[in-house]
């Protein structure tokens, strides 16, 4: 694993204006690749004991025992994640693909047990914020190896689904997903070892496979913003000060 700070390319950067995402493989240092996988585990672990004591709230139903996890808010429970949340590297990818400001907006981990057939719709991550906002940035991180065969991520570039714009979503039924493409273009899949990232705005659609694998599949996905993202139901939004005129200000946890 890389000892130094990523470098996104000019080219990556006008990728990302053009159509939405880039890849960066394997950029997470190794240490902060084992505190991530291990904090992983641990909420798993924490998640089925609450479901198992009816203490858990699914995120909107989406999160299914022992099939596929979203474990959000992992920050607040684990603030050694800041070690990785506010790293050089995370800032360098900010600054070049959302600008000089930056907020830690949401951070959860997405997990897929072994050998379960659950995908994930076609989505952009916008329809889960409902008030008017600005486009916010994902960095879906690698914890494991990815391919098609254990649930991977695809991507829709800009240029093949009508450009950046926000489009109505519809929930499923059954998996209770939000959906707003139902095209048959498959979409362009990341397949990279672990501690790669794909960066994408949240206007990018994305969707993922089935993990048909004897492994689990385990992503964590940080969330920034340009902005303090709107209010709602009278609470402010999770909104950590990260970058300001492109300099980290934010405090990691040791």
């Amino acid at each position: 694993m890389p000892s130094q700070v990523c470098s996104v390319t000019k080219q990556q950067q006008e990728q990302f204006q053009e159509e939405g995402y880039f890849v960066l493989p394997q950029v997470i240092p190794s240490d902060h690749l084992d505190l991530l996988r291990d904090v992983c585990d641990q909420l798993v672990v924490e998640t089925d004991r609450m479901i198992d004591r009816g203490e858990w709230e699914e995120l909107s139903g989406i999160t299914h025992k022992g099939q596929r996890y979203f474990i959000e808010g992992a920050f607040a429970q684990k603030p050694e994640l800041g070690r990785f949340l506010f790293s050089n590297t995370m800032a360098e990818i900010c600054r070049s693909a959302l600008g000089p400001t930056a907020y830690l907006f949401k951070n959860q981990f997405v997990v897929k047990c072994a050998k379960v057939g659950m995908n994930f719709s076609w989505h952009q991550d916008s329809a889960y914020v409902p008030e008017p906002h600005l486009p916010y940035l994902g960095c879906w991180c690698a914890l494991d190896d990815v391919n098609e065969q254990n649930g991977t991520v695809y991507l829709l570039p800009w240029s093949r689904s009508g450009g950046p714009k926000f489009q109505e979503h519809f929930r499923e039924e059954g998996s209770n997903d939000l959906v707003g493409y139902t095209g048959d273009d498959p979409g362009v899949p990341v397949i990279m070892e672990a501690g790669g990232i794909a960066v994408f705005s949240s206007a990018t659609f994305h969707r993922s496979g089935a993990n048909t694998t004897g492994a689990v599949r385990r992503v964590y996905l940080a969330g920034y913003s340009p902005e303090v993202m709107p209010m709602r139901e009278g609470a402010a939004r999770q909104a950590v000060p990260f970058l300001e005129n492109g300099v980290s200000i934010a405090k990691r946890a040791s």
